[in-house]
């Protein structure tokens, strides 16, 4: 049995205290199996752990009431606006996932192109990237140029993901793009032109049957994680524990500077 948290928009430093309390729940055997599905406010440009801040423009950011944070996972700066989020906490050597960590990230996504196609999505997992897509550089968000096996659809980048081994376990989270404000996106990263941007990515808004109602994307994503990993969810919330864990990660790291500007965020009792 997996849990199924299904939350309301929150602040990016939350959400990502949130994600790695989780996956240290998981890791220390105090929870079962976690897709958490959310959502941001206010939109909020994150950073790849090892990405150079400068990559952000802060003062764009700030102009636009844009947060900035830094994820404990690897990757490139995504804007987490129009979008629902995925998160899956999961152990490593059981159930779906074995110790492959590559193996790992492509049944995840392999199960988003499950969820996605049930509202009229042709989503597929990509290839090697096409020929004359932008190559990535640091200034470069994640949604330009799929990596192989990142879920696209119309030959465009539909879903970003990132992935974290935590001891015995994984953190893999994504964006899920409903809508795309490729001008702002620009402007955090200080490129000037959002052309080359915008046709480099696809939304589920471009290609879903029809508007879908609310909540419907979280129901499809959590039954095609389900069907595809052959496990059954409940519905669940946070523990007071993890609540208290999250708390502190967000006070001490993902919501200070020292963390977001120069990723020095230890936080008491990441020795253990």
């Amino acid at each position: 049995m997996w849990r199924l948290i299904v939350e309301g928009a929150q602040r990016g430093a939350w959400n990502m205290a949130v994600d790695e309390a989780l996956v240290e729940a998981v890791d220390g055997g105090r929870s079962e199996p976690v897709l958490r599905l959310y959502r941001w406010s206010p939109p909020c440009l994150s950073l790849g752990f090892s990405q150079p801040y400068e990559v952000a423009d802060a003062g764009f950011c700030a102009a636009r009431g844009v947060a900035v944070v830094r994820r404990p996972t690897g990757g490139r700066a995504v804007l987490h606006h129009l979008e629902l989020t995925y998160a899956v906490a999961a152990p490593l050597g059981r159930g779906p996932f074995t110790h492959d960590l590559q193996a790992a990230y492509q049944t995840i996504c392999r199960a988003l192109v499950a969820g996605l196609r049930t509202v009229g999505v042709p989503a597929q997992l990509s290839g090697t990237p096409a020929d004359g897509m932008i190559k990535p550089t640091r200034a470069i968000p994640c949604f330009v140029g799929p990596a192989a096996g990142e879920v696209v659809a119309a030959g465009r980048k539909l879903v970003g993901s990132a992935m974290r081994r935590v001891g015995d376990a994984i953190l893999q989270h994504g964006s899920i793009l409903e809508g795309w404000d490729g001008a702002l996106q620009a402007g955090c990263l200080g490129l000037a032109d959002d052309s080359s941007l915008r046709s480099a990515v696809v939304t589920v808004g471009d290609l879903a049957a029809g508007a879908l109602a609310a909540g419907r994307l979280e129901a499809a994503i959590a039954a095609g994680v389900g069907s595809a990993l052959g496990v059954a969810l409940a519905p669940s919330a946070l523990t007071s524990a993890e609540r208290s864990r999250a708390a502190l990660l967000e006070r001490e790291r993902y919501g200070h500077a020292r963390w977001t500007v120069g990723r020095d965020g230890w936080v008491p009792g990441d020795e253990r």
